[in-house]
């Protein structure tokens, strides 16, 4: 399908679900549409080998769900990851809280098969969890957005769900304090593998789940019985100045995560022309980019990820505009893109300042897609 499309110029949109439409830059009106939808087959598992290899368009909780069966997971569990396909989260580049333990799309994703314009398969990695040798072409199209080629299959190395997870929430009056909390944590080697902040603002959208009203550091530790019984212990009397303190239950730590990663979902469902910035920062300034955050705020304060969510495109703008004229990398995450709203995404700058190795990145997909035509505008409008 897509050589033909090619033969003929025809432009082309790549998808699974639609589910993240919402995401990144609104693709333009193409002559072809191509789903993954019906390619959902699980293609090969070795579970004692820990690595599974899927069609793109399988949904990533029917996934989950069989791998569990194992006792074992794929932890991409982002915003809209409950109704996605595994290919548009790879291709999306979508991760969650547990990304400081776990990884990335990019540290789990081992093989990859992709389709081009010109008719060709196009095989990378395996399924050896380490691959070692030559130019690794898959990771190019993690975080791609189909605007390079159509992801067909995807390998992954698997890793084990921990035999207990403990969620602790601790209230704070004042951001310095959070953050200092958590670099204790962190020296005295307690390796959380979740540790977010969130900020007044967002803990009053919690407020029935978790009763709290200043800032909240939320950390969850994962592994055996005698391993969380000690971190827990010990991250306590590292908090000792905390405010408010609570330790969630199995059922609860999981709810309280599922949470979290559909805050995106449930504010764009209720603000139709909101917006979501996403700015990156080196670890040591995250609590300085959350403390500009004047709406609902949230850091995963221990890799640097720092959203704000906001109901107004103006005030989204010019968020993300003066955290760029301080250094930070960002973008308009999501957005509205109903026609005749003020913040269709078609009207504003997604991503002001791509950076000097963009032209890479457009050398790239040249070489991909000469002709420009697969997901048009869909890499923030630029690519």
């Amino acid at each position: 399908m897509l050589r033909h499309a090619a033969e003929l110029r025809h432009t082309v949109e790549i998808f699974g679900f639609d589910s993240k439409r919402l995401m990144a830059g609104p693709i333009a009106p193409a002559d072809v549409r191509i789903s993954t939808s019906s390619m959902k087959r699980i293609l090969k598992y070795e579970p004692r080998d820990l690595t599974v290899s899927v069609e793109a368009g399988i949904p990533y909780m029917e996934l989950s769900r069989e791998l569990a069966r194992n006792g074992q997971m794929i932890p991409l569990a982002g915003p809209y990851s409950a109704t996605a396909s595994i290919g548009g989260i790879v291709a999306a580049n979508i991760s969650e809280s547990r990304r400081r333990g776990y990884g990335t799309a990019r540290d789990l994703v081992i093989g990859m098969e992709f389709a081009t314009l010109e008719g060709k398969l196009v095989r990378s990695g395996g399924m050896v969890v380490k691959n070692v040798a030559g130019l690794d072409m898959g990771k190019l199209m993690i975080g791609s957005f189909g605007t390079l080629a159509a992801i067909a299959t995807v390998n992954f190395k698997l890793l084990p769900i921990p035999n207990v997870a403990c969620t602790l929430l601790f209230e704070f009056e004042d951001l310095k304090a959070a953050l200092a909390a958590l670099q204790a944590i962190l020296r005295a080697g307690l390796n959380p593998v979740a540790a977010d902040i969130l900020n007044p603002i967002l803990v009053a959208r919690f407020d029935a789940q978790i009763d709290m009203k200043g800032f909240v550091l939320a950390m969850q530790f994962a592994g055996n019985t005698a391993v969380i019984e000690r971190c827990c212990r010990e991250a306590g009397a590292l908090c000792a100045d905390a405010e408010n303190v609570r330790a969630f239950s199995h059922e609860e730590d999981e709810s309280f995560w599922t949470a979290i990663s559909q805050i995106t979902p449930k504010h764009l469902e209720k603000f139709h022309e909101g917006a979501v910035v996403r700015i990156s920062t080196p670890l040591s300034e995250c609590g300085d980019a959350l403390s500009t955050v004047e709406t609902a705020g949230h850091a995963m304060a221990a890799t640097g990820i720092v959203r704000a969510w906001f109901s107004r495109p103006d005030a989204a703008s010019r968020w993300l505009n003066s955290s760029i004229a301080r250094g930070w990398n960002g973008v308009i995450e999501f957005a509205a893109d109903a026609p005749g709203a003020r913040n269709d995404r078609n009207k504003h700058v997604l991503w002001p300042a791509p950076g000097a190795d963009f032209e890479i990145m457009k050398g790239v997909k040249k070489m991909f897609d000469p002709e420009g035509l697969l997901n048009r505008g869909r890499l923030y409008g630029l690519l």
